[in-house]
C-alpha cells in the first residue's frame, strides 16, 4: 500500500491548510486513516484519527481547530487546519492500517507545515 500526501505548505498565523493523504495498492479494507506530526527535536505524536465506520479522535492542542474527514470510496483522508499558530510547525506524517490477511500499516513520507509570519 502507498500513500500519497499532498497540502503543506508555509502559511501566516491565523491561516489554514487542507491535507490529503491517498492510499493506493493492495489490500482488503481499510481500518483506520491518521495523521502523525512531528516538530523539530520532539517525538511524533497523534493529531487525529478516523475509524473505518466513521469515528474520530482528534488530539487536544488542536481540538476545535482541526478536523479529520474521509471520502471512504477515493480510500482518500483529510485534515483541514484552521487558525493555525506557529506551535503547529511540524512535519505531518499519513498513517493508514489496512487488512490483508492480517492487520498491517504504512505510513506517508509526511509534508512539511511552517506556520510564521
Amino acid at each position: 500500500v502507498q500513500l500519497a500526501e499532498s497540502g503543506g505548505g508555509l502559511v501566516q498565523p491565523g491561516g489554514s491548510l487542507r491535507l490529503s493523504c491517498e492510499a493506493s495498492g493492495r489490500f482488503s479494507r481499510i481500518h483506520e486513516m491518521s495523521w502523525y506530526r512531528q516538530a523539530s527535536g520532539e517525538q511524533r505524536a497523534l493529531v487525529a484519527d478516523i475509524t473505518s465506520g466513521g469515528g474520530t479522535y482528534v488530539s487536544d492542542p488542536v481540538q476545535g481547530r482541526f478536523t479529520i474527514s474521509r471520502d471512504a470510496a477515493k480510500n482518500t483522508v483529510f485534515l483541514q487546519m484552521n487558525n493555525l499558530v506557529p506551535e503547529d510547525t511540524a512535519v505531518y506524517y499519513c498513517n493508514v492500517k489496512y487488512w490483508l490477511n492480517g492487520l498491517y500499516e504504512t505510513w506517508g513520507q509526511g509534508t512539511q507545515v511552517t506556520v510564521s509570519l
